[in-house]
Parts: structure tokens; C-alpha cells; sequence
């Protein structure tokens, strides 16, 4: 009689296995104990033996397909036997414990409604009115999960336009002004200035004069969240945003605690606040003379603090003045900061991290950037010379352009280098798109462009997204080696450190030389030791001779 063979158990964490290679074919004669294949488990590659004496009537499952454990991968029986309804038979069995699970589900599901039902009942049947809108916390980045609520430029009362500024709020990536799609009198405010709140929950309700806000709630809370209205309102807003192809409008920063002292919010201009900043004033003791007191550039430069009266402090009192005082000053983790932290934190622990450190010999590389930045009009960065010699070499190494997924390994046939820039808030990874395209001049443009954004706020979400390899650079602060996260889902993010100068030997002498070093992080799920040496060996034969790059 004709034998199932299923994909066995050969590990206690196995859900599924690969026919890495059939060790018989149909027709075979076997014998208990034969190798019938190799197998591939979530943890090794093992020989797997029949069971049963026969002929291999069919092989189900062929070389390289995976398939769930307990399902069939081969038949074993007599010569000749029929086994046209043993498939099938096996499929029915399947089907009919898949039906039966089914049916499970289905009764807590009916359970689950019913106990929906009873609750709307006990509510009663109010429904939303029409012109009511609650307003959800808007998805502002492909990875935000959470949004702040910076600021309310908006209070309860106040009548609301389509297109008006509701209130400014801060995502994972930067501060945004966000516009209201409905027109009415803003009836609630549900969530506070510096509170944050999930993607898609309440934060407001607008709707006419006198509606019943309690009620609302209550039917939105009932209906799950889900309104028609609401949704059209996120298809408006990233139709708007597609068809403008305008970076979004950037918020001023949450006022200080000094400014919130001040009756109403002051305006400044972006520059006036990174001046003010810098300079370390408060935006509180300029008089603006912008638009509707508004403080600008020119305030920043002309402002002249007011002198203080110095407190004297005598001799005796002096005696009693304690030499310190314990103190900490608490700043709350914005958006961007609780993102990095989980992100890198998910990484650290999620991808097995390995690290390669070379040193490269920068005499050519300089010598060639001091020639190419005396041609009128051009000027490169070693920075440059690094990202354009990565992507060729990533060219060479695809493998290293990937990214690891529970069913496969994907391996980018294009080369999107995201490259690390430090903001006030932490940091942000603007993308280089088909960076191997690029010559070095236009490298240098784009780069200073995008980083010009990240410190102004005005990055896109979509100029953020799709690296396949991720370049951080320190060496303008002069740290000579440090190693990075990866930023996922890349398989590798290479460290650059600073040129230095050392005695190193040529042709047997001792000389002076400029080095720099690279230290390479490697998914070792994707990436091996020997792979992430070749492509840095093809790094360093770029970078040692810089008239490859321009070839």
C-alpha cells in the first residue's frame, strides 16, 4: 500500500523546510534507511531516511520549493500502484481540519458581534451628523506611529475654513503644520499641547454650533473608527501633497517655557529662531518688526539684551554659598528621538552585527580632490570621493545590497545610498537615489541639498525613504575609527573616520603618509565575513586610485 511521505520535524522551532536536493528519482527502489534527500531546516541542512520499503512513485515537492511541516513531499509503494485519489484524500483531510477551525473562528466571531450589538444597544443608535468630523492624529511619515501635538493654532470656539492650520505636530521625522479639510466651529480638543497619541485616534472634533460632542465620540468609538469622510480626508491630503510636489510646510518649534509665559504665541520666522538660538537669546525679549510683530532676521542681528542688576553677594554670605547643588534638567524625548531609539534598539538586538575596519591610503584621493576643486565652478568633499566609491563598488558586490526577510533575501538591482546627517533633534538619513549614476560634482550638490533640508526641516518623507546602504561620516569631527548601527533594512552601514597623518611604510621606507579608516557593520544573516572583505577591498582600490571613479 502506497506511503505519504511528509516534510518531517527536524527541529523544535521548524514551521517549514527546503528540498535542498532529491537524493533519489522516480522510479528508485528504496529501502528503510535510505537517504531519500537533503533538507533544509530554520537551522541546518540535514540527510533525511525513508521509512518505508517500495518504489518512489512521485516526488510532490521539487528541488529548492519549500513547504509547511506534516505536509507531503513524496509517495513510496508498490510498482505500478494506482495513487491518482491519494493526494486528494490527503487534501480532504486538510480541508476538512482547516473547515473545522474555521467554524471556530466563526463562532467567536459571531460571539464578538453579538457582544458588539448589545453594546451599541445599551448606547443606543445615535449616529454621526452629518458636517460632524472627528479629526484623527494623520499618518505624516510612511513610519510614524505616533504623532506630538506640538501646539494648537486653533483653541476650542474658534470657527474653522477648509485649509486653515489647525495645529502644529510632531512626527518621528519633523514638526509639520497640519490643515483642516472641514469647515465648522471647533467643538473639542481632545488631546493636549505636548501630549502624543497613536496614528488614527481622536485628537479633535469640528462640526456646527451646539452638536452634542459626547455623543459623537461615543458613535465613532462604536463604529471602530472607521468613517468614510475621515479616510477621504488622508486620500485629500496626499493627493494635495502629490499634486503641489512641494516639500511640506515646516512648523516653527514648540515655544519655550518663557514664551508660553507671554500672552499669544510669538512668531519668528524659522532663521530669527536658529539665529536666536544660536546666539542663545530669548525670542521673549525681541520686539519684532515683521509682519504683525513678527520676529525676523534683522531683529536677531540688531537685538542688544537689556542690562540685569548684578546681585551683590557679601563675604558673610559667601561663607554659606554650598560649593554645587544636585540638579537635573529634564527635556522631553521628541518624536524623532523615541523613533531612533526604538529603531536602533530593534536593530542592535534584531540583525546579528559584525564589524571589518581597513585603513586606506588617502594621498592620491587628496591630491586628485585638490586638482578637481581647482577646475572653476566644481567643488567636492572627501565625503564625495567615499559615497561615489561605495556605489561602484556595490555594483560589484550586490550582496551587500540587501535586505534580509523572513522568507527571502532581497538583493537591490538599484543602489539608493542613504547618508547620515546630524539635526538639533538627532539624526535623519537622507536618500541618494542611483548614487552609481552620479558623477562626483553632482554627488556633492544633491548631498548639500538634501542636508540643507534636514537641518531646515523641510526633508520630505519621500526623500527619506528606499536606502539600500547607509554612509555615516564623522571624520569632520575628527574621530579617527567608530563603528554604527545598521539603519534596517540595509544589510551593512560603513563608519567613515577622519585623514590622518602618520609615519607609514612605502617601498620599505618610513614616511609620512595620510590614512583614513572605514569600519564596515554587516547583517550576518545576509552578509559574511568574506563577502564584507571584498567589497571593501574593491572600496579601497577606488578610493587609492580616484581616477577609477572618473572613468
Amino acid at each position: 500500500m502506497a506511503e505519504i511521505v511528509k516534510m518531517p520535524l527536524l527541529s523544535d522551532t521548524m514551521e517549514e523546510g527546503t528540498i535542498a536536493k532529491w537524493l533519489v528519482k522516480e522510479g528508485d527502489k528504496v529501502e528503510e534507511g535510505d537517504i531519500l534527500a537533503e533538507i533544509e531546516s530554520d537551522k541546518a541542512t540535514l540527510e533525511f531516511e525513508s521509512f518505508f520499503v517500495g518504489t518512489v512513485l512521485k516526488l510532490v515537492i521539487q528541488e529548492g520549493d519549500s513547504v509547511a511541516v506534516n505536509e507531503p513531499i513524496a509517495i513510496i509503494g508498490e510498482e505500478g500502484e494506482d495513487i491518482s485519489g491519494l493526494l486528494e484524500d490527503q487534501e480532504e483531510e486538510s480541508e476538512t481540519a482547516e473547515e473545522s477551525s474555521k467554524e471556530e473562528e466563526s463562532k467567536e466571531t459571531e460571539k464578538e458581534s453579538a457582544a458588539k450589538e448589545e453594546k451599541q444597544e445599551e448606547k443606543g443608535t445615535y449616529e454621526i451628523p452629518e458636517g460632524v468630523e472627528v479629526i484623527t492624529m494623520p499618518l505624516l511619515s510612511d513610519t510614524m506611529e505616533e504623532g506630538t501635538i506640538a501646539s494648537w493654532v486653533k483653541k476650542e470656539g474658534d470657527s474653522v475654513e477648509e485649509g486653515d492650520i489647525l495645529a502644529e505636530i510632531e512626527s518621528d521625522k519633523a514638526t509639520l503644520e497640519f490643515e483642516s479639510f472641514y469647515a465648522g466651529v471647533l467643538l473639542k480638543i481632545l488631546v493636549k499641547e505636548g501630549e502624543s497619541i497613536e496614528v488614527n485616534e481622536p485628537i479633535a472634533v469640528i462640526g456646527p454650533e451646539g452638536t452634542e460632542v459626547e455623543n459623537v465620540l461615543d458613535a465613532f468609538k462604536t463604529s471602530g473608527g472607521e468613517k468614510e469622510p475621515q479616510a477621504k480626508s488622508a486620500e485629500k491630503e496626499q493627493d494635495k501633497a502629490e499634486e503641489t510636489s512641494q516639500p511640506l510646510k515646516k512648523a516653527e518649534e514648540k515655544t519655550s517655557d518663557s514664551e508660553e509665559k507671554r500672552e499669544g504665541r510669538i512668531f519668528a520666522s524659522p532663521l530669527a529662531r536658529r539665529m536666536a538660538e544660536d546666539k542663545g537669546i530669548d525670542l521673549a525679549d525681541v520686539k519684532g518688526s515683521g509682519e504683525n510683530g513678527r520676529i525676523v532676521k534683522k531683529d536677531i542681528e540688531n537685538y542688544k539684551p537689556a542690562e540685569k542688576p548684578r546681585k551683590e553677594i557679601t563675604e558673610k554670605a559667601q561663607a554659606f554659598v554650598p560649593a554645587g547643588e544636585e540638579e537635573f534638567e529634564e527635556v522631553r524625548n521628541s518624536q524623532m528621538r523615541k523613533t531612533i531609539a526604538k529603531r536602533l534598539t530593534a536593530s542592535q538586538f534584531g540583525a546579528p552585527h559584525f564589524y571589518l575596519t581597513i585603513e586606506v591610503d588617502m594621498e592620491q584621493a587628496m591630491s586628485s580632490r585638490k586638482a578637481i576643486n581647482n577646475i572653476p565652478d566644481t567643488r567636492i568633499s572627501f565625503n564625495d570621493m567615499v559615497i561615489k566609491a561605495t556605489a561602484m563598488a556595490l555594483r560589484k558586490h550586490p550582496q551587500v545590497n540587501s535586505q534580509w526577510t523572513d522568507e527571502v533575501t532581497k538583493i537591490a538591482k538599484h543602489i539608493h545610498i542613504g547618508v547620515a546627517v546630524a539635526v538639533d533633534d538627532g539624526l535623519v538619513v537622507p536618500v541618494l537615489k542611483f548614487a552609481d549614476h552620479q558623477t562626483l560634482s553632482q554627488i556633492n550638490s544633491n548631498v548639500r541639498e538634501l542636508a540643507g533640508k534636514a537641518h531646515d526641516k523641510k526633508i520630505t518623507p519621500a526623500e527619506m525613504e528606499g536606502s539600500t546602504f547607509t554612509v555615516s561620516n564623522l571624520g569632520m569631527f575628527g574621530i579617527q575609527e567608530f563603528t554604527s548601527i545598521i539603519n534596517q533594512p540595509n544589510s551593512c552601514i560603513l563608519s567613515v573616520g577622519t585623514i590622518v597623518e602618520k609615519p607609514v611604510v612605502k617601498d620599505g621606507q618610513i614616511v609620512v603618509g595620510h590614512t583614513m579608516k572605514l569600519t564596515l557593520a554587516c547583517d550576518h544573516r545576509t552578509v559574511d565575513g568574506a563577502t564584507g572583505a571584498k567589497f571593501l577591498e574593491t572600496l579601497r582600490i577606488y578610493l587609492e586610485n580616484p581616477v577609477t571613479m572618473l572613468a
